[in-house]
């Protein structure tokens, strides 16, 4: 069979050392046909310096330096723009992959017929203290999952055809989280999805550490609101239970979020109303009896569950 090429686009913003690991794992793929774009969002070291010692193995290396820093979605959707491959393959510089990720995506991609437009796989996810491994489920038509608030992983899981980009539109830049799952959204309407149920995407998330997927205020504010404008209305076209299991999927995260971040008044009203807009999910029930007693009763369960996290050692499918 034939070995299309596939872009690799990683967006990367002043972390030298873990653009390094990430781009390593890509010159590691078992995958011959692979071009490497690396989109430089203005880092006080620039990409090109970073990498110029590490070896390639004869990867297809392109550094793009933005001139000014304009945010890691500008920065990913830069590196979509200037792809060539046939496919495209999105890998968040704090993530890396098992050697033979891209290869297992272009062989389901090949074993497909058209109708397949994404391939997405499993994660690994290391927290520091412990790690949780996830094998996700869902494929086929997911439009109705990615409502009801069903995992799909995120960026660095996917494999995107180049011609449903196209359909689909580029991710939004507009949001400064959840831009990955309101793009599956827009890619749901155009594709199928299938998933690879192994192990093969890492992403590294310290619990203890800043990052822009933790930023709840700008969730609250900004993310939510223009993901419930943006797709209220298609849920509903699938039914009301599925704009109320939207919302409620939404709010959960949200009120998840603001717990982690102490924000408990906030934890309270939103994960009571994901109850209201469904009230038959237990998860959701749990999370809105722990977050009315506020840091009393929340942390004892965060201590409980990452105790439990801790010593298990089995895979979660979802």
């Amino acid at each position: 069979m034939s070995q299309p090429l596939v872009s690799v686009v990683v967006p990367t913003y002043k972390r030298p050392d873990k653009l390094r690991r990430a781009t390593r794992s890509v010159a590691e793929q078992t995958y011959p046909n692979i071009e490497l774009i690396v989109v430089d969002d203005h880092s006080p070291q620039p990409a090109s310096d970073t990498l110029s010692g590490e070896s390639m193995d004869g990867l297809d290396l392109v550094c793009i330096r933005h001139e000014e820093n304009r945010g890691a979605n500008e920065a990913r959707n830069t590196g979509i723009r200037e792809a060539e491959g046939k496919y495209i393959a999105l890998l968040d510089d704090d993530d890396d992959w098992r050697p033979e990720k891209i290869s297992k995506q272009v062989d389901v991609f090949q074993r497909t017929d058209d109708s397949v437009g994404v391939v997405y796989t499993g994660c690994e996810y290391d927290y520091g203290s412990y790690t949780r491994e996830v094998i996700f489920t869902c494929e086929g038509d997911v439009a109705k999952d990615l409502f009801v608030g069903k995992s799909f992983g995120e960026f660095s899981t996917l494999m995107v055809r180049q011609d449903v980009i196209t359909d689909a539109g580029l991710p939004d830049e507009r949001f400064p989280s959840w831009q990955d799952r309101e793009w599956m959204i827009r890619l749901s309407q155009h594709t199928e999805f299938r998933v690879i149920r192994e192990l093969l995407t890492r992403r590294h998330c310290p619990e203890d550490e800043e990052r822009i997927s933790n930023n709840y205020t700008e969730k609250r504010d900004v993310s939510f609101p223009l993901l419930a404008e943006k797709h209220r209305d298609l849920a509903r076209s699938y039914g009301r239970k599925y704009e109320r299991m939207f919302l409620a999927s939404l709010l959960f995260i949200l009120g998840q979020d603001a717990l982690r971040n102490r924000f408990y008044g906030d934890a309270r009203k939103q994960l009571l109303k994901s109850v209201y807009y469904y009230p038959f999910d237990s998860d959701r029930v749990v999370y809105a009896l722990v977050a009315l007693g506020g840091r009393l009763s929340y942390e004892p369960a965060r201590y409980l569950v990452r105790t439990v996290h801790g010593l298990s050692s089995g895979t979660i499918t979802e």
